[in-house]
């Protein structure tokens, strides 16, 4: 089992967040680590997911990631490190929501960017990640 040790984030933005402040891994105990590419909402046909529905996009973001890591013999709760893009703000709450749902504490270390868009016009997120196993 991986040793993780995290500082909180605290509550300066007045919600419930899926994220630490800093988090440490005992690397002896580290096996491999995997990159994860950004992931935006598609589902398995390529068509995109909660077209305005910052929420449905989300989770089927994590989903993606969570496809992809389980090929790798991998889970969510090895992911230490997140990158969220997001085209407008003004959806956060929603996306900790569902990010709360998928992810464990110690939550992963997260930062976020706000961008003017994706390669899909109907993309509000996107969401990539590092792991280790």
């Amino acid at each position: 089992m991986i040793k993780k040790q995290a500082v909180p984030f605290g509550d300066a933005m007045g919600m419930e967040v899926a994220f630490c402040n800093a988090i440490s891994v005992d690397m002896s105990t580290v096996k491999r680590q995997i990159w994860l590419s950004g992931q935006i909402a598609f589902d398995e046909q390529g068509d995109i997911v909660g077209k305005g529905d910052i929420a449905a996009q989300t989770e089927q973001c994590v989903k993606n990631l969570q496809a992809a890591l389980e090929k790798l013999d991998a889970t969510l709760n090895d992911i230490v490190e997140v990158t969220v893009f997001v085209t407008d703000m003004t959806g956060l709450k929603h996306v900790h929501e569902v990010r709360l749902k998928y992810f464990d504490p110690p939550y992963p270390t997260s930062t976020l960017v706000r961008v003017s868009g994706f390669v899909h016009p109907d993309a509000l997120i996107e969401i990539k990640a590092v792991a280790v196993v």
